[in-house]
C-alpha cells in the first residue's frame, strides 16, 4: 500500500430523507449545521425524468451531509441500529454537553455518554431513523490512530478466519 493517500477527504455523504423540512430542522436548527445548498433534480444524468430535492448541510471542516427527498420512489425508513447505519461527527466537549441537554429537553431520542476509550459519544435519532453520534476525542488521537493502524490488518484477517456463520 502506498504511503500517499490519493483521496483527500469527504466532500459529502448522502442519505434519503422522508421530508426535507423536518430534516432541515434537525440538522440546521438542532445540530447547527447550516443549510448550504438545495436544488431540485428533474432529469438524472442518464436522462430519466424525476422530481428529487437534494440538500446539503455544511460541517466545520468544509464537508457536507446531504439528503435526497424522493417522494415518488419507495424507501424503507426505519429506526436504524447503530451497527447497521450511523453518522458519527466530531464536536468539542462543551458542544456535546449542550446538545445532550438540548436533545433531552426537545424530546429527541438521546443516549449516552458512552466511553469508547478513544472517544466519548452521545447519540440521537434523526427524523429519518438514522443514528447521529457526536464524539469527543479523548487522549492522544495520533497515538491511538497509529496503534490502531498497526493492528488493523491482523484484526480483519482474524475476523475473516473466525467470524460466525
Amino acid at each position: 500500500m502506498s504511503d500517499t493517500i490519493k483521496i483527500q477527504g469527504l466532500h459529502h455523504s448522502a442519505y434519503r430523507c422522508r421530508d426535507a423540512e423536518e430534516t432541515r430542522a434537525f440538522y440546521e436548527d438542532f445540530l447547527g449545521l447550516p443549510l448550504a445548498d438545495a436544488f431540485e433534480i428533474s432529469v438524472t444524468k442518464t436522462g430519466r425524468q424525476t422530481r428529487v430535492l437534494h440538500h446539503f448541510y455544511k460541517m466545520g471542516d468544509g464537508s457536507f451531509l446531504a439528503f435526497f427527498e424522493d417522494p415518488d420512489t419507495p424507501f424503507e425508513f426505519k429506526a436504524q441500529r447503530d451497527f447497521d447505519l450511523h453518522i458519527a461527527l466530531t464536536v468539542d466537549a462543551d458542544t456535546q454537553a449542550a446538545l445532550f441537554e438540548k436533545g433531552k429537553a426537545a424530546g429527541i431520542e438521546t443516549r449516552g455518554v458512552a466511553d469508547h476509550n478513544f472517544i466519548k459519544s452521545i447519540y440521537f435519532r434523526d427524523p429519518n431513523g438514522y443514528v447521529v453520534e457526536l464524539t469527543v476525542p479523548t487522549g492522544d488521537q495520533k497515538k491511538y490512530a497509529e496503534a490502531a493502524a498497526a493492528k488493523a490488518h491482523d484484526a480483519l484477517a482474524a475476523w475473516q478466519r473466525n467470524k460466525p456463520g
